[in-house]
Parts: C-alpha cells; structure tokens; sequence
C-alpha cells in the first residue's frame, strides 16, 4: 500500500526511464579464479619488498660514500668531491653502432663504463692514502734512525744523493723515450686519417678533411634539425667526427648516419612529389634499447595514423647486432621484411610484436576490426652484402631504390628467383656520396 499500485515498465526503486529488461539482462561479473588472485596478491607483496630493498641499498651506498668523503677532507686538504665523478664524453642518442659481426652497441656499455670508471677512481684514491700512511710511518721511522747517531744520518744522505742523481737519469731518459712515442703515435695517426689515397667519392674526402681541420682540433659537433614532416616530430641530432671517419672507411653505422640519409632521402620525394605515397619511421625510436615495446608500438602507431591511402612507412630496424628494413603499408595490414644477410631469415620476435602491435592500435583508431594477424612477407630478392659491416649501406640503399620508382613496385623487384648478388661498390659510393653532400651542406 506504501508503495502504491504498479506501472508497467518501470523498476521499483530504480527511476523512470530503466525497464526491467535493461535493469535484469546486465551482463554479470567475471569470476576470478583464487588462484590468480593468489599470484596478483604475491607479485604486489614481491614488487614492495624489491621496492624496500632498492631503497635499503641506496641509503647504505649514500652512507658509504659520505663516511669515504669525510675521511677524504680530513686527509687531503683541499679536496673536491667532484674529482669522484668520471669523465664522459656527449654521446648522441642517434649514434648506436652495430654489426652483423657480434660487435656490441656502444649504449648498452655506457652506462657499465661509467660505473667502472667511478670504482676504479675510488680504488685509486684509497690507494693513494694508504701510500700516505705508509710513508708517514717509514718517516717517523728515519726520523727516530736519525735522532740515534749522526754518523747514520750522513750515511743515509748520502745514498740518498746518490739515488736521486740516478732517479733523475732514469726520468731524462723516460721523457727521451715517451716523446718518442708520441712522435711515432702521431706519424701513425697522420698515416690512418689520410684519405688522399684512399677510393672515397670526392664529397666524403672533403668531408674527411673537415674533420681533421676543424671537427676534431677544435672539439665540435655537426648538429641536424629534421623537420616534423619527416619523422613525425621535430627531432634534432648531433654528427661525431667519429661517425663520419667510420662512414668513410666503410665501418659499421648506426642510426644517426641512417637517420639523417632519410632526411636526405626526404628532398628527393618533395622533388618527386611522392611525400603522400612514402613515408619515414625513426630509426632511434624504435631499435633496440630505445624504450620499452608499449613506448615503441606506440612511436609507430603515431606513424600509422597520418597516413594517406596506400602510403608506405619505411622503417630501419636494428634489433642490436644488424640492420634490416621493415615497410609497413597499414591499409593493407601487409608487413615486408628485406633482410641483406644471405640465407633464409626470420623477423626479429620483438621487431615483429612492436609492428603488431601499432597495426592493432591503428585499426582501432580509424574504427575497422582488421585481421587477427598482420601479413609478413620476406623479401628474398634483395641484394646479399658480402662481409659482416655492410648492413647499414645496404639498408639505405634499398630504401633509394624504393624511392627511384615512382610505381612503387618494390615486390615483384625484390620477389623470389631474382639476382641476388652484392651490389657493386659504385652502387654503395652513390648513396655515400649523397649523404655526404648532404652533410657537406651543414659545415660552418
């Protein structure tokens, strides 16, 4: 009788507007399982503790160093703590180098470096004050020898005389020998940077002298800004006299040398009128060390999102050790993979997961449900290089000749049955000499 008589399509206690089917067919609650429950609840309690420890080890650390550096200022007067902290050289983000030879990226040890330098530092300054101690005693030792008799003490001045007189012989001929070897060092480093001799494409030699002349006297860098248009963002980076003396030399490259060939590589679509058809990933955002897989997928899912129809996305892929080309055409959800090593090669898992997982990101973002999984194709045509350093040259080298075909017909010139020997050394020099015109274009 409260609640008065009832009305069709309504909910006691609910509100207008909500019929029982609405109210009565919601959909019911996943049941979790104890057992998951029991693993989330565990790796909570582990990821606190590991937390706690972290932070334990961290305080006994600081208070090892400060108890080392009180006992240094009481020692050495006039001691500054800033001579702990090892010296580093900038180091470009851009410019891992890698190999198909094993030769490790130079990221993955700078922070390994760092560290050792800073122990052996500490193992030298604590060696230096036990030394002090020592010879503070072996002082008051003589001191005490000398109080005793005079005739010991004249003796002991006399030798000692004697060994200073020999000492500075020894140090006369051990400056003789080391000026020696600075002249032959410096003769030998004239011998290794000259590439007068050497078959470089006439832009790169002048290049090479603008690093002995100017780059590495004078301590500089050749710092690039690349345009938003190429990589999705603006982005700056930084060229090393080191990067260009080994681009030289045919040595291993990393992605700073890639990155700013595709800036290069940029001015020839714009020419071509090709910029809505091609399209670029940066290679430092999504190789190896540059993040984790979620930052990455997402990187290149950014990528995805501006593209126009049929545009491709190439993108240079280095999973630590070698260089492959990765191209993406997201209308199709089609991935090609052109690996320059011979033999029949699979795509790196977590180079295939990073794609995967964008193209997933991607169809969401243009609303289409997509295919359960990405096509990948390998592209066993393309030309093999013939030693373990190559990789890089090559790479660029087939995004150039992507780009040169304006019908974009890449598969069937890259498709099974076709020649697949090293590309000739002039073919190599051409994307050389390109990029190091481009370059030439930044020097002061």
């Amino acid at each position: 009788m409260a609640l008065g008589p009832e009305h069709p399509g309504r909910v006691r206690g609910v509100g207008a507007g909500i019929s029982p089917r609405q109210f009565f067919n919601l959909p019911r609650p996943q049941r979790v399982k104890f057992a998951d429950q029991l693993k989330e609840s565990v790796r909570i309690v582990l990821q606190e503790e590991t937390k706690k420890m972290e932070a334990r080890t961290k305080q006994l650390v600081e208070a090892e160093r400060e108890h080392l550096l009180s006992q240094l200022s009481h020692l050495i007067p006039n001691f500054d703590p800033s001579m702990l902290k090892p010296k580093t050289s900038p180091m470009n983000p851009m410019s891992d180098k890698a190999s198909c030879s094993g030769a490790e990226v130079r990221s993955l040890h700078l922070e390994d470096d760092t560290a050792r330098n800073g122990e052996q530092q500490e193992q030298t300054k604590s060696g230096a004050l036990d030394n002090q101690d020592e010879e503070k005693k072996e002082e008051n030792k003589d001191e005490q020898k000398m109080g005793e008799t005079i005739d010991e003490g004249k003796k002991e001045e006399e030798k000692e005389n004697k060994d200073e007189g020999k000492e500075e012989d020894t140090n006369v001929e051990e400056k003789k020998e080391e000026k020696q070897d600075e002249e032959k060092h410096d003769e030998e480093g004239d011998e290794v940077l000259d590439y007068s001799n050497v078959e470089v494409p006439s832009s790169l030699q002048s290049l090479c002298g603008y690093v002995e002349t100017t780059l590495k006297p004078q301590g500089k860098i050749m710092t690039f800004n690349i345009e938003k248009e190429v990589f999705g963002a603006d982005r700056s980076t930084f060229v090393l006299h080191e990067d260009i003396t080994q681009f030289a030399g045919m040595e291993e490259i990393g992605a700073t040398v890639v990155a700013v060939y595709m800036r290069c590589l940029y001015d020839l679509l714009r020419e071509a009128n090709m910029c809505s058809m091609v399209g670029f990933i940066d290679p430092a955002q999504v190789s190896a060390n540059a993040g984790s897989l979620t930052d990455r997928s997402r990187i290149v899912a950014s990528r995805l999102q501006k593209t126009d129809g049929e545009q491709i996305f190439m993108m240079p892929y280095n999973p630590g050790r070698h260089w492959v080309l990765l191209i993406v055409r997201a209308k199709r959800e089609t991935v090609y993979f052109l690996d320059p090593l011979p033999g029949n090669r699979v795509v790196d898992e977590e180079g295939k997961n990073i794609v995967n997982s964008a193209l997933k990101i991607y169809n969401s973002h243009i609303g289409r449900p997509g295919r359960k999984a990405p096509i990948w194709k390998t592209l066993p045509g393309t030309p093999k290089q013939p030693s373990s350093v190559e990789c890089g040259y090559y790479v660029m080298r087939f995004m150039r000749d992507i780009i040169m075909d304006p019908s974009l017909e890449f598969e069937k010139k890259f498709a099974k049955g076709k020649d697949q020997a090293p590309y000739p050394q002039a073919a190599i020099d051409e994307v050389r000499k390109e990029w190091a015109e481009f370059v030439c274009l930044h020097m002061d």
